[in-house]
């Protein structure tokens, strides 16, 4: 069986990645809206030779090249409705639609565009050196990450059905950090945080600002319910867990001398171990109950919890493989622990519907000493090479490590 040289493949396809990754940042859509994504995903895997499908909103193709592993390798392809400020000469200037009707900017803000291309890349690359590998390799594109609906909806669309079951799955995401541009970073265990988020509602008795005795005041009551819920990391998670409870909205009321009749509270939470977050979700539910008890409130608060994302836990094995074949062919300088990241995925439902293992990585997307911005900020802008190079090196890296005997 030959040999790939990585390096030689990945020159001879740089023109293309690099214009069609600017395409993909300059269009955007957002989650499970990307259908213009999605043709342009499935013309190229075609082009590759491989058979695809269209599942649950995504494209997943599948290259089988003789008996061995079969390999599956996921990227997210969403983008978020936030107005690009990069300064990029290629940023999105476009808007979008969102689930609500309303036109919206829209922006690659958590660089999946590089995801899209890396998994692309690597596809190309296999497909051009057959003679390099064998085995099964399937490139999944999956929509709606970013709203935790897209990997149930493909699952759901009877993914496990109609794919080979894979021996193993590989997901990775492009960061701002701890890792730089041109770094890999991988963690055995848990790697990203389970999350949710949780829509409270509740009831109070509309009244006259001059007249708040003949009310029941949801605005205080919902500032005595962000303050109290403080507590519940603070005091009731084991200072040894990792846990994150942040009250990211308040909505109420529309002029100061009316008393509003309810109250919105948007919390996000996030941990490590499952039963964490339930202590969480529990906390959440007891304490307002306990408030809207306090104040007397006329109806019972209501709860819906929502964009729900599970826990991403690294095999110990598979990520000792992919860790060693990192280091193999990118030197140790290049390679990190890149420890747990409190950011959530919702990649790890599709590996648990096949009942596989699997490996999630982070690679990095800013230059040493430059300034650098968290994922969906308006500024996030990771420098394209050797950002993009580094994303479609590991992908072939870790598949190569199973595909090539």
């Amino acid at each position: 069986m030959a040999t790939l040289d990585i390096a030689k493949a990945l020159d001879s396809i740089k023109d293309w990645q690099e214009e069609s990754y600017v395409h993909l940042h300059k269009n955007p859509e957002l989650s499970m809206q990307e259908s213009e994504t999605c043709d342009f995903i499935e013309r190229e895997l075609e082009k590759f030779g491989y058979k695809v499908q269209r599942i649950g909103g995504g494209v997943v193709g599948v290259l089988e090249n003789g008996e061995g592993a079969t390999v599956l390798f996921r990227a997210d392809i969403d983008g978020l409705p936030v107005k690009e400020n990069t300064g990029l000469d290629y940023a999105s200037t476009i808007t979008r639609t969102d689930e609500n009707g309303n036109e919206v900017p829209a922006m690659h803000a958590c660089g999946h565009d590089f995801h899209i291309m890396a998994n692309l890349g690597a596809a190309r690359v296999l497909s051009d050196n057959t003679d390099t590998w064998s085995g099964a390799h399937i490139a999944l594109f999956q929509p709606g990450e970013e709203t935790a609906a897209g990997a149930k909806s493909m699952v759901d669309d009877g993914l496990v059905d109609k794919l080979p079951k894979p021996d193993v799955a590989f997901g990775q995401h492009v960061l701002a950090g701890p890792m730089r541009a041109g770094q890999v970073g991988t963690h055995a265990g848990p790697i990203l945080s389970t999350g949710a988020s949780i829509k409270v509602t509740l009831h109070g008795k509309g009244s006259h600002g001059s007249m708040p005795h003949m009310g029941v005041d949801p605005v205080v009551l919902a500032s005595s319910i962000v303050l109290r819920l403080q507590t519940v990391v603070s005091r009731e998670i084991n200072p040894f867990d990792m846990a994150v409870l942040t009250v990211g909205s308040i909505q109420a009321g529309s002029k100061s001398n009316i008393i509003p009749d309810t109250a919105t509270l948007l919390i996000n939470i996030r941990a490590y171990d499952m039963d964490v977050r339930e202590q969480l979700l529990e906390g959440i539910k007891r304490v307002v109950n306990t408030e809207c008890e306090a104040s007397n409130c006329p109806q019972d608060p209501e709860f819906e919890v929502y964009d729900s994302y599970p826990l991403t836990d690294n095999s110990a094995e598979i990520t000792e493989k992919v860790t060693k074949a990192f280091v193999e062919h990118f030197g140790e300088d290049r390679v990190m622990d890149c420890g747990e990241v409190s950011a959530s995925e919702d990649f790890s439902f599709i590996p648990d519907a096949f009942g596989i293992d699997y490996c999630y990585w982070g690679f990095g997307g800013f230059e040493e000493d430059a300034q650098t911005y968290p994922n969906h900020n308006p500024a996030f802008g990771p420098v394209m090479e050797p950002t993009l190079r580094t994303g479609t090196e590991a992908a072939i890296v870790a598949c190569m490590a199973w595909l090539k005997g």
